[in-house]
């Protein structure tokens, strides 16, 4: 019988067969998947194959495909999986997976591929005809739909490159284009905020979703300061109300005025009252908490939010109402620069200020030997690229073996194709490099000074970055800085040179090396121009310099409006 044929239960019981198929084919000891049989290309091109099975199927044949070597058939069966997929999501995942398969980790830079371009352009079309006819729900679905094409990871998070940090005019326009979309962040204040009372302490609401990782200092000197009565909040803390931050089409529904849900009636009960308490609210994260809080009228408060970068290549800013945000905090020059490169309609007074950092107590004496330990903090994502501080050490190690790289942070397989084949290519090193010592690769730590007392130079080996905590919190510790310029911010308010200096700041592998042979050539050398980055650091980002520029902007009477 054919499948195409069959009743709703014969196609699960069918699904369950094929996937039963697909797991002793591809078992430890079973006969290796040949490469899209005749059975296995009617199977998977059958319309009436279940969707889940479909996915699995496609990429178990895919992986097959690619350990054969071939990944333009690997490729071309995750398109034919996705082509009969009539789930908008799982159709993209599949584009998005077969992309991955042809092109893995530095793929996909100089735009959206034309096939989903066509899906993200054709759901936006959806959007806006069903937003024209007072159709809320629908034009939220078709919005949810594209986005999650625009934003998927797999452009963005899990490769050494990105289309919209590459082009974020010709990466956006689609968003842009679209009346619905627009319509997501029209809305505006009813007053303006008010100043700041003189008879009482400012009343400061410091709010975050589950990450309060960039807050304690904040937190600390607020909780203290005569002047200021704070209180904190976490949307995640909240077990019965967390899962509104959750439900972004639920969110997009209400931006776009759907009342048929109690979506927005509930964010309102939630939040007014601490709009009603707060002379101002710092949102920390331009993520759900922003979107939630700028989706209620803010009355008399004024509202911060600090953007961190990480935010920029996901959806959530599309969502923020910015006519109601008074200031955006952002870390680095060039990350406002790209703020208003991609949000060039978001028109909320823009402040530059680091991270919160006491870099003091980072200050601890470094043993002879570590003059050969390069550092690389945090290496559990793509991004952090462990892989270009391995090709430094390839260098160096060929003028002195005595060089050796220590890697902290968790090493774990990510969730897409690009992510594992990076993370494969990486174990791949480590294989190699481990055994003799050259590289030592440990897990993460809690206690970061401890772990830069053994470092002598500090690696930010990045893609991208908005501010490099930890290479900041090294060069504090007295390691030498070696700063690659990051590529998703090449040519953009200057790059990494907009927050470090010149000659801090390297294009290669080769400068690289030629940098910490030439400062790490003898001890003495070497402590010295430790001893500068450490001054230079402590000067310039330690929380008791930083801690100012936020008294300027919180408690000023010039800052408020």
């Amino acid at each position: 019988m054919r499948i195409a044929s069959l009743t709703a239960a014969g196609r699960r019981r069918a699904g369950l067969c094929v996937d039963a198929a697909l797991r002793a084919a591809t078992s430890a000891g079973a006969m290796r998947l040949r490469p899209m049989s005749a059975l296995w290309a009617r199977l998977l091109a059958a319309a009436a194959l279940p969707e889940p099975v479909r996915g699995r199927m496609a990429r178990r044949v895919a992986q097959a495909r690619l350990r054969d070597g071939d990944a333009l058939a690997a490729e071309a069966t995750l398109r034919a999986a996705a082509d009969r997929s009539a789930d908008p999501r799982r159709r993209a995942d599949l584009l998005l997976e077969s992309l991955g398969a042809a092109a893995p980790v530095d793929g996909l830079r100089q735009g959206l591929p034309p096939v989903l371009r066509e899906a993200v352009e054709a759901d936006l079309a959806a959007a806006d005809t069903a937003h024209l006819r007072g159709e809320p729900a629908l034009a939220a679905r078709a919005i949810d739909r594209a986005m999650a094409i625009q934003f998927h990871r797999e452009l963005h998070f899990d490769r050494l490159g990105s289309p919209l940090a590459a082009d974020p005019d010709g990466f956006l326009a689609p968003l842009r284009d679209s009346t619905a979309v627009r319509a997501l962040a029209a809305r505006g204040r009813a007053r303006p905020a008010a100043r700041a009372s003189t008879d009482r302490p400012l009343r400061l609401l410091v709010a975050t979703r589950t990450n309060a990782s960039f807050l304690r200092e904040i937190r600390d000197r607020y909780a203290r300061h005569s002047g200021v009565e704070m209180r904190f909040l976490d949307l995640g803390a909240d077990p019965r109300r967390e899962p509104l931050t959750r439900h972004v089409e639920d969110m997009t529904r209400a931006l776009l005025g759907d009342r048929s849900t109690p979506f927005a009636d509930e964010v309102e009960r939630w939040l007014r009252p601490h709009l009603d308490w707060s002379d101002t609210v710092l949102i920390d994260w331009c993520v759900s908490t922003a979107v939630l809080f700028t989706m209620v009228d803010p009355g008399d408060a004024r509202i911060v939010v600090r953007l961190h970068s990480f935010e920029l290549f996901t959806a959530w800013p599309h969502l923020v109402s910015f006519g109601r945000v008074d200031d955006m905090v952002v870390v680095s020059d060039h990350l406002r620069a790209f703020t208003h490169a991609v949000l060039p309609r978001a028109r909320p007074r823009v402040h530059v200020i680091p991270n919160a950092v006491e870099l003091h107590r980072f200050r601890r004496p470094k043993a002879a030997d570590a003059r050969f330990t390069l550092g690389l903090i945090g290496v559990g994502a793509v991004a952090k690229d462990p892989r270009w501080a391995i090709a430094v050490l390839r260098l160096l190690r060929r003028a002195d073996a005595r060089y050796r790289l220590l890697l902290v942070g968790a090493l774990s397989d990510g969730p897409t194709a690009s992510a594992r084949c990076y993370q494969r290519l990486l174990a791949s090193d480590l294989a190699e490099l481990e055994p003799s010592g050259a590289v030592r690769a440990v897990g993460p730590t809690g206690d970061v000074p401890a772990a830069l007392s053994a470092i002598g130079t500090i690696l930010s080996s990045s893609v991208r970055e908005s501010f490099h905590v930890a290479l900041v919190e090294g060069a504090a510790s007295g390691a030498v800085p070696v700063v690659r310029d990051w590529p998703f911010f090449v040519g953009r308010a200057r790059g990494a040179r907009s927050v470090f200096p010149d000659d801090w700041v390297v294009s290669t592998p080769e400068a690289a090396a030629e940098r910490i042979l030439a400062l790490t050539a003898d001890e003495g050398r070497w402590r010295t121009a430790g001893e500068e980055a450490a001054a230079y650091a402590l000067a310039t980002w330690d929380w008791s310099v930083v801690s100012r520029r936020w008294d300027d902007l919180l408690l000023s009477a010039d800052s408020h409006p």
